[in-house]
């Protein structure tokens, strides 16, 4: 049985808990039809239950144990002791208010990643925006936007970043195209600050930058942005965060991640060395 690390999101726990009732259901050929009939819920139920994208009752994950067959009892103690772990909150249920429930399940994921693969086209990503820049994106994006509500994203996207500090930080691997570099986000002070913020990032252990140059033309990311996620936990498959208007899209098949992984390899190949965006990232610096 696999064991969660301590830090892992609620979100990977329950990913973690479903696959784990989806093995244990299809080694005894119970259909999920049969296992929501045990539980008094329907086959979309289970199905959403083993996707983990509900929380759980304990209660009907022991009722599903005992109708798979698990007597033992450490191993019963240790799926139900995941039931309430999973459905203990996260620290980013405080910023509900600015949270949306699509970007709530992106975050549960990063907090319990140990790799964190992005390639970002026209903005710095998240992880590595500079206060004043973050302020910057949200205000010209919104420009409607209450001081309030602009200080409370802010405060979120900073404190995602706590993530690359802590003593279990994931590491993170960008790749940035040249555009985001030269877009004039906030003005040349702000551009400034976060050109320089890229520089102190670049210099962490956990932390690798790259840039994909305007020079080398047309490359691997023809299709925009997206982040490549990977567990610690052997049983989770890595997953492709793609983030839209008003919604997202994760994908966790073999073929799509694989697809997207082949993208990030090209990318990473075809793209300056984190040296050389270094010494990109100073002269541009320079410039300004």
């Amino acid at each position: 049985m696999t064991t969660v690390q301590p830090g892992g999101g609620s979100m990977v726990r329950r990913i973690l808990l479903g696959s784990q009732l989806r093995r244990l259901r299809e080694g005894r050929g119970i259909t999920r039809e049969d296992a929501g009939y045990t539980i008094r819920a329907s086959e979309s139920k289970i199905s959403r239950m083993e996707l983990g994208r509900v929380s759980f009752k304990e209660r009907d994950v022991a009722d599903l144990l005992s109708l798979y067959g698990v007597d033992d009892t450490t191993e019963r103690e240790a799926l139900l002791g995941l039931v309430r772990e999973a459905n203990k909150s996260g620290w980013w249920h405080s910023f509900n208010d600015v949270l949306p429930g699509w970007f709530q399940t992106y975050v549960g994921l990063e907090e319990a990643a140990a790799l964190i693969r992005t390639y970002e086209v026209q903005f710095i990503p998240g992880l590595l925006q500079a206060e004043e820049y973050a302020r910057a994106v949200f205000s010209q994006s919104r420009p409607a936007i209450a001081p309030e509500e602009l200080e409370r994203r802010v405060s979120l996207r900073m404190r995602r970043q706590n993530l690359l500090t802590e003593e279990r930080a994931p590491r993170l691997w960008a790749v940035i195209d040249e555009a985001a570099l030269r877009r004039p986000v906030g003005g040349p002070a702000v551009m400034r600050a976060q050109v320089q913020h890229l520089i102190d990032m670049a210099d962490r252990p956990n932390v690798t930058i790259q840039v994909m140059p305007f020079r080398f033309g047309a490359h691997a990311g023809e299709s925009g942005a997206f982040s490549i996620l990977r567990f610690p936990e052997q049983d989770l498959a890595d997953v492709v965060y793609l983030e839209q208007l008003t919604s997202a899209l994760y994908l966790d098949k073999r073929d799509d991640v694989d697809a997207y992984i082949q993208v990030m390899e090209r990318l990473c190949v075809d793209s300056l060395t984190p040296d050389q965006t270094v010494d990109l990232l100073t002269s541009i610096l320079k410039e300004r």
